[in-house]
């Protein structure tokens, strides 16, 4: 009886030990003050407020480009009105390959190369934040400035956030280079 106990308070101070190590990292991640860039790239995911946001920064003048990654896919009708134009700024829509994080930010890297850029907002969602910077910082070599959009809450989503970002982290670190 004393083993069993003993096992549960083990392993419920490894899961609190966890979880408060995770809040810096996924919950209140290190964002930063914004200020002009020579662009303004938005992660792909399914949170499409994340969107939204680069788009009202790249039109409050942060940045001449906005660089969308689709990683959605090509057919997913809401994305046609960040990526069909119209805007007073260059939006640039792309499905990164390959379809992760990493992919992005080679793609990012191209551009950058490209753009002569020195200076990116990265925009993504909260519990994404600390990983983008890690993976988008081994492939660019410039500032980054992060940006965090809404995310939704509740037990489930940061359960599945927890797990999620740490299994990207354990992969992130295992590669090299970009």
């Amino acid at each position: 009886m004393r083993r069993a106990a003993a096992t549960v308070v083990t392993l419920a101070t490894l899961v609190a030990a966890v979880v408060y190590a995770g809040i810096p990292v996924f919950v209140h991640p290190q964002v930063d003050p914004l200020r002009r860039a020579d662009a303004i790239v938005v992660l792909g995911g399914t949170a499409y407020a994340r969107f939204d946001v680069g788009l009202r920064l790249a039109q409050q003048g942060y940045a001449p480009e906005l660089l969308i990654s689709r990683s959605t896919g090509e057919d997913d009708p809401l994305m046609d009105r960040y990526c069909d134009g119209g805007f007073s700024f260059r939006v640039d829509c792309f499905v990164p390959d390959p379809w992760t994080t990493q992919g992005e930010a080679q793609e990012i890297e191209r551009r950058a190369k490209a753009g002569n850029w020195r200076h990116i907002i990265v925009v993504t969602y909260t519990p994404h934040v600390s990983r983008a910077r890690y993976i988008v910082g081994k492939c660019f070599h410039g500032q980054i400035t992060m940006v965090a959009s809404p995310s939704d809450s509740g037990l489930k989503f940061w359960s599945w956030m927890y797990i999620r970002q740490s299994a990207g982290y354990l992969r992130a670190f295992a590669q090299f280079g970009c």
